[in-house]
């Protein structure tokens, strides 16, 4: 059996050397063959470097060097779509997920027969700022999202290789992959683990928000639904209001008055409108990144070993996109 485990680099250079020693001999213990593809994001430290010493020393490494940064989720989804193992597991190669899960997931996947094993967190690393923004994301997304989301859901998981190919065919540009994850369907549980603390989070709150609004306009149309509602409510609304006016002027002859309530009710209903334009404004952008089919990533070059040499060597891409 073949076992293809697949990492991102992007200011790794601390961990890389660390997590290729442990991930191999957690890989050991659970497959006969083994590969290591590791997706350079354009890692501006010397990510790429220590990878290629590392492959000149191990055969069995590979590594994708992304022409730019095109983020986690689509590096990760290079990765793998270049993974040709029974068995993938996916994995940042910071350390803060033990390498050493893999044979715990192994042996959950065996036991239970299930397609995805994958580890949540009892709760999120950090501190109370990182803990409840956190938490109001996930909070945001069950109330908006069509699809719920495991909580506290962190990158490592074993996946068998039907899944892999159902999980690469999404074509979504504007992705969350926590969302492709689930929406892919299989047989999937969850394991709790720790995740450790070794480096401060690289999502600001800017991020964080950015992040939420992007999965909740990519994944959800139950904000379209609320701002139907909404318009549905205040018209309702002003009608009764209008009928109550024509009924008090018809009956005790009191006009309309009152210049701060026209104020208070034009403010109100331009920031709503404002509002429901924004919305509907994200959901148009989304779809114009959608019609465009631009390739999630393009590579520089792909490193691997030679069969025919056994020689590491580099085969240039010009360019060559991922793009299913």
């Amino acid at each position: 059996m073949k076992l293809s485990i697949v990492a991102t680099l992007y200011r790794s250079a601390a961990s890389i050397v660390e997590f290729h020693a442990r991930a191999m001999a957690a890989a050991a213990g659970v497959a006969d063959e083994v590969e290591m593809i590791l997706v350079n994001d354009g890692s501006p430290d010397d990510s790429l470097a220590l990878a290629l010493e590392i492959q000149a020393r191990d055969p069995r490494v590979v590594v994708l060097d992304l022409a730019r940064n095109f983020g986690h989720h689509k590096a990760m989804m290079t990765g793998l779509a270049h993974a040709c193992g029974e068995l993938v597991f996916l994995i940042d190669s910071d350390l803060e997920e033990p390498p050493e899960l893999l044979q715990r997931f192994h042996a959950d996947m065996i036991a239970g027969d299930w397609d995805v094993v994958f580890g949540v967190q009892a709760s999120r690393k950090g501190g109370v700022f990182e803990r409840v923004t956190g938490a109001a994301f996930f909070r945001l997304v069950e109330a908006l999202s069509d699809q719920t989301l495991p909580r506290n859901v962190v990158t490592a998981r074993l996946m068998r290789r039907d899944y892999v190919q159902a999980l690469v065919q999404h074509r979504d540009r504007e992705m969350q992959i926590s969302h492709l994850w689930v929406l892919t369907g299989f047989r999937q549980h969850a394991l709790q683990i720790e995740k450790l603390s070794l480096s401060p989070s690289t999502y600001s709150l800017r991020r964080k928000i950015e992040m939420a609004v992007k999965h909740i306009t990519t994944t959800s149309t139950k904000l379209l639904y609320l701002v139907l509602y909404f318009g549905g409510a205040v018209c309702a609304g002003s009608l009764c209001f209008i009928l109550y006016l024509v009924a008090r002027y018809l009956t005790h002859g009191v006009g309309v008055s009152g210049y701060t309530s026209l104020m208070v009710s034009v403010w109100f209903f331009g920031g709503a409108t404002v509002l429901i334009l924004g919305i509907i404004g994200i959901y148009i952008a989304n779809i114009l990144s959608e019609v465009k089919r631009r390739p999630y990533t393009h590579m520089r070059a792909i490193y691997r070993v030679d069969p025919a040499t056994g020689q590491p060597c580099a085969r240039p891409q010009a360019g060559e996109e991922f793009m299913l």
